[in-house]
């Protein structure tokens, strides 16, 4: 069976660990490199119920997409079981379960987060959205409505809400940023882009993006970055297809919507 490292090393050949922005931490988080594999369990997120569903299925290995630790956001001094973080890692560590988490790698990464989600909703990849190689620029098969398209986005990545602009054009040239990436909107004008499909957005993000005249969807973090998590399973089970793999069934979308 492989070793926890040996797994690490496949993860980092498909997404290599220099393309990870420098604020990042990729790779293995927690365990020991040694520990032989034999069961993985695939999540975008390290949630207590991702290491209690891996703990009670008997995984020794979560590979997930977000930093279980010591990331821009998620900065960790202290391990204490009265703070979230705190009981994820104690509950890693008293399982004997490893994290191998791929972040920033994945999302830039040929065939990672942002070409699955491209993917999904059915672009023709042109190019890389930004000059760090994050996002992606693709076309449409034939040009849709605004109001042809969001239910398309809203099927093709299981989205319980989305929001939106429109810019009043119809959908042909497409960005995609999985996760939070609107700070790329200006190479998306720039590219000629009439639409970008992304998450995260605030209020003045969505003034903005109508005052320039391109069509926006906020669909979520989740929904745009969970598309890369059956890749993962895939790309696992077809180079160790003696290894017990499945996508996590306990984490889903956060967010919940209220319609009027």
């Amino acid at each position: 069976m492989p070793t926890v490292k040996e797994l690490e090393a496949f993860l980092f050949s498909a997404a290599p660990k220099d393309l990870a922005m420098h604020w990042d931490n990729v790779g293995l988080l927690v365990g020991q490199p040694e520990q032989a594999v034999r069961h993985v369990l695939v999540a975008l997120d390290i949630t207590e119920e991702v290491v209690q569903e891996a703990a009670a299925e008997g995984m020794e290995l979560i590979v997930a997409h977000h930093p279980v630790m010591n990331c821009k956001w998620l900065p960790v001094q202290t391990v204490r079981t009265d703070m979230p973080q705190g009981r994820i890692l104690m509950e890693l560590i008293r399982s004997g379960i490893s994290a191998i988490c791929m972040h920033t790698n994945l999302d830039i990464a040929e065939g990672g987060v942002n070409d699955c989600l491209a993917q999904a909703v059915g672009l023709n990849v042109l190019e890389p959205l930004g000059a760090d190689g994050c996002g992606r620029v693709g076309a449409l098969p034939e040009e849709m409505a605004m109001d042809a398209f969001l239910p398309h986005v809203a099927r093709a990545l299981h989205c319980s809400g989305m929001r939106y602009v429109s810019a009043g054009k119809p959908v042909r040239r497409v960005a995609v940023g999985g996760g939070a990436c609107w700070d790329y909107h200006a190479d998306a004008l720039r590219k000629k882009c009439d639409t970008f499909l992304t998450s995260d957005l605030s209020y003045h993000d969505f003034l903005d993006a109508k005052a320039m005249g391109m069509n926006v969807i906020d669909a979520g973090h989740f929904p745009t970055e969970d598309v890369v998590c059956p890749k993962l399973v895939s790309m696992l089970q077809s180079a160790y297809p003696q290894l017990n793999i499945k996508k996590s069934t306990s984490h889903r979308e956060v967010f919940q919507y209220f319609l009027s």
